[in-house]
């Protein structure tokens, strides 16, 4: 073979070649690796920013997710915010009730397991974890009623985990949380 590269000098080139490549791949490789690994354990060392937590033992007797608490309520500005807690096999409450065209704030939390909320035929999705709260924003153009599983596994009793979301008209949905008092909670059943 040595005689063959003495022979044909474009052997010797097309090697060398080959050596560039391998060498720059190599390279390219090494820079990839070493993002990885450095972006992994600066987000191991440092979570985002706006992460809110809530001990989980204290779910119940905690203002925000008691069961009184939960549900569609409205804000100040006019907006409406929706606080969910999902438990093994269920999200409470179940059927939640809500305006078309207004902004909407979720806010929800999970007392046992990993859970997944999904709001079919919109772009909500988010995982619902113990010891979390989960905030996303959006808005309902239009009446409609939808489905929300559990996308996450959490136990034998998984494929029971969903809950209804139903879009009213904005002014009748106001018109009912008024009927409730200035701290009215608004789901389905009521």
């Amino acid at each position: 073979m040595n005689d063959n590269i003495r022979e044909n000098p474009s052997v010797s080139i097309v090697h060398k070649i080959e050596r560039r490549w391998a060498i720059l791949m190599s390279a390219i490789m090494l820079v990839v690796m070493l993002t990885v690994v450095f972006t992994g354990l600066h987000w191991a060392m440092m979570p985002p920013s706006r992460v809110e937590t809530i001990r989980i033992a204290s779910l119940e007797t905690n203002s925000e997710f008691s069961e009184s608490n939960l549900g569609s309520a409205a804000s100040k500005d006019g907006s409406v915010i929706v606080r969910i807690l999902a438990q093994q096999y269920s999200f409470t409450p179940q059927c939640i009730l809500l305006p078309a065209n207004t902004p909407i704030t979720f806010r929800a939390t999970s007392a046992d397991a990993i859970h997944g909320m999904l709001v079919t035929g919109t772009n909500i999705n988010s995982m619902i974890e113990p010891g979390y709260i989960s905030t996303f924003k959006t808005v309902f153009p239009q009446p409609a009623e939808h489905l929300m599983p559990c996308h996450e596994y959490c136990g034998t009793g998984h494929q029971a985990m969903w809950a209804r979301v139903k879009v009213i008209e904005r002014a009748t949905f106001f018109e009912m949380l008024k009927r409730k008092g200035p701290n009215g909670r608004l789901n389905c059943v009521n």
